[in-house]
């Protein structure tokens, strides 16, 4: 294996050696650029250089010269690439989508040449098995796992076929995850009279003026879309027309013009499909579980269509009460998708004298992360949280918080960006931009992404509850990586199965809806008054509202996703305009072909699974949910929150962060198997299932 590119590096780039900041942060005062690409290359050199040692070492095979060695190599690339990808997703700019579509087919060929090399390969199974600590007994299991899993075993040219495959993969995922936030910004919904924007609340009008004014639209107002289907807009606006084109819009992203990326996603279905059949594997579905905690696709589609058919059973029971609501506005009226969360509202509003409209002046963003998240994790796990202004981000909305354990010694960092702009992907999500590791010293460096309406200068930013919850559970992938306890940098945190990554955080979301934190951070904005004890009694009493249409988007999305990717290469369709009708067909097979539902994502706008690392497996998060839930019930029956019982998930799961077999961390705490009986409480589903 002979190095592809020019190891030497600028010694004035700014990664040329670790940041010198505190924790390792990139010190993006320094980096532009013009510096990630010659990093990158160099660090793709130079560890393909520190590979061939390793592979060509005559000394027999250890833990310390072949796993150890592996571990530490690649240094620079990963400064680089960390920092790169970061900002690329949260702060594209076209120069960034260049070098991401130069290096993604590099990326690639430089994965492929590592776990393809058959000398490498026997090193690490010549590895005396006798003796090992459990980390690194499972830290060799998955490393022998993922060169079998990269075609080591394969003839020649069919591993040429598979890198061929690989790098064209590769660069499909950059174009579509670009073309789709150019057509996101295009699908923004630009409104000239303001009479259209009734019910739309004071702060979010001056966030849509904001946007307009920012793109050239002064003295208008631009509706920027989130990623998901559903809009915020839509439970407010009261404005029938405008909800529709705001829907509609929603649901055409990538189906027409400029950006459309049906025919991407399309050529993704097919060449993930001819990997997984050139690797053994009947489809991509298949290929994805056996890598996971599910083990096999027959297990993720047994559960999905287990629970299909109560979930839009309480769908259509939820639908009957909004049309109800609907005909008295609009007689004879049927309900259509961009009726379905004003309705909802209303609905909630009568039942419950509560709804968004009453509950955003409690929820200021400040005040939610600093008396909410961040309270829950000192209360749970001891941590403490000073602001660090002396630090910078990527951009200058991000802030950066130093974060302390309970013996006052400093833990990491933490970075949040919380609000939307046009140069960032949608949703929500978390990086780390240093991993925790004892072999290399490292503390964790982890960003939460949040994509928030930014307001006008001096005024708050008020969440909507679905924020609020979205804040808690992003939290709970931060906190996976903050309190990661492990050696190896490849266990670090979050280096778990796709279907287990979620878990964590969505055990994290049980404390937004704590009375004892949410009567901390819910406190009107302008009067300081504390949110009424009565409220909190309606949120906890109304959580399974609306859980009939909340699992029918999802599971839709997630039945959707498994079609596409049960595919054999030949079934896949080869002309775009062949997309809808799949997607209807599949929707209809599946069961849950609801048309007031649309599912949460659509395929021209599905970037978990054509864009990002969820493809075949978006079921994750209801997979993930099922040890939720079992988990939750577990905190209750010790008290909930608790220090002793934030101490024991610290210590016997999110410390272990990927060192263990992710499902015995769950064992050692729950001291048995996950039983799905809670999932199905909290879901509305135990009736009929």
């Amino acid at each position: 294996m002979t190095a592809a590119h020019d190891a030497t590096l600028a010694a004035d780039n700014p990664f040329a050696n670790p940041s010198a900041l505190p924790y390792g942060l990139p010190d993006y005062t320094r980096i532009r650029e013009e510096h990630y690409a010659p990093a990158i290359l160099a660090g793709m050199a130079e560890q393909r250089a520190q590979v061939e040692a390793i592979a060509t070492d005559g000394s027999p095979a250890t833990v310390e010269n072949v796993l150890v060695a592996l571990e530490r190599s690649g240094r620079l690339l990963h400064r680089a690439v960390v920092a790169f990808y970061n900002q690329a997703g949260a702060c594209s700019t076209p120069g960034l989508e260049a070098i991401e579509e130069e290096l993604a087919p590099l990326f690639s060929a430089h994965h492929d040449a590592i776990h393809q090399d058959a000398r490498l390969f026997a090193r690490v199974t010549a590895i005396p098995t006798e003796a090992l600590e459990p980390d690194t007994a499972w830290l060799l299991h998955r490393t022998r796992t993922a060169f079998e899993r990269s075609g080591v075993a394969l003839p020649a040219d069919e591993q040429a076929t598979l890198r061929d495959l690989n790098a064209r993969i590769t660069s499909l995922e950059t174009a579509f995850g670009r073309e789709l936030l150019a057509a996101q910004n295009d699908a923004a919904v630009l409104v000239t009279d303001e009479a259209e924007l009734a019910g739309v609340p004071a702060d979010a009008r001056a966030a849509a003026a904001r946007a307009a004014t920012e793109r050239g639209h002064d003295g208008a107002w631009l509706l920027e879309l989130q990623l998901p289907t559903q809009q915020s807009v839509l439970a407010q606006a009261t404005d029938r027309e405008l909800r529709e084109r705001v829907l509609r819009a929603s649901t055409t992203r990538g189906l027409q013009g400029e950006h459309d990326t049906r025919a991407i996603l399309l050529e993704l279905v097919r060449l993930r499909a001819e990997r997984a059949r050139l690797l053994g594997y009947e489809h991509h579905a298949a290929y994805v579980a056996a890598d996971a905690t599910a083990r096999s696709s027959d297990a993720v589609s047994d559960m999905l269509a287990r629970l299909a058919p109560a979930a839009v059973a309480n769908a259509r029971r939820e639908a009957a009460d909004l049309t109800e609501a609907l005909r008295r506005d609009v007689p004879d009226a049927t309900l259509e998708p961009w009726d379905w969360a004003f309705y909802a509202q209303r609905v909630r509003a009568q039942r419950r004298s509560l709804d968004d409209a009453a509950l955003r002046p409690y929820l200021e963003l400040d005040r939610v992360l600093t008396q909410g998240v961040f309270r829950a994790a000192t209360e749970l796990y001891g941590l403490t949280f000073a602001e660090r202004h002396d630090l910078v981000g990527y951009h200058p909305d991000v802030r950066v918080f130093e974060v302390f354990d309970a013996d006052g010694r400093g833990l990491g960092l933490f970075l949040g960006d919380f609000w939307t702009r046009e140069q960032k992907r949608g949703g929500a999500w978390m990086n780390n931009l240093v991993d925790q590791s004892r072999l290399l010293d490292e503390p964790p460096v982890v960003v939460n992404n949040l994509n928030v309406p930014k307001p006008a200068d001096g005024e708050p930013t008020l969440l909507t509850w679905d924020n609020v919850i979205t804040l808690f559970h992003e939290f709970g992938h931060a906190l996976h990586g903050l309190l990661s306890d492990v050696r190896y940098p490849s266990q670090s945190g979050t280096e778990v199965p796709r279907d287990f990554v979620e878990y964590p955080s969505q055990v994290n979301e049980m404390w937004a809806w704590d009375p004892t934190i949410v009567r901390s951070y819910a406190v009107h904005h302008v009067t300081g008054e504390p949110i009424p004890a009565e409220w909190v009694e309606t949120l906890l009493a109304a959580r399974q509202d609306g859980e009939g249409f909340a699992t029918t988007e999802y599971l839709a999305a997630a039945l959707l996703d498994q079609a596409w990717y049960r595919l054999a290469p030949d079934e896949v369709p080869t002309d775009p305009a062949d997309v809808e009708p799949f997607e209807a067909a599949a929707l209809e097979a599946a069961g849950v072909a609801f048309a007031p539902v649309p599912p949460r994502y659509r395929s021209s706008y599905f970037n978990h699974v054509f864009g990002s690392g969820y493809s075949a497996g978006y079921y994750s998060y209801i997979w993930s949910e099922v040890l939720d839930a079992d988990t939750v019930e577990w905190f209750h029956e010790n008290g909930g929150l608790r220090r002793e019982n934030g101490d024991a998930f610290r210590a016997r799961l999110l410390s272990c962060g990927g060192s263990v077999d992710p499902m015995d961390s769950f064992r050692d705490l729950r001291g048995r198997d996950p039983q799905i009986g809670p999932l199905l409480e909290r879901r509305g589903l135990a009736a009929s299932s």
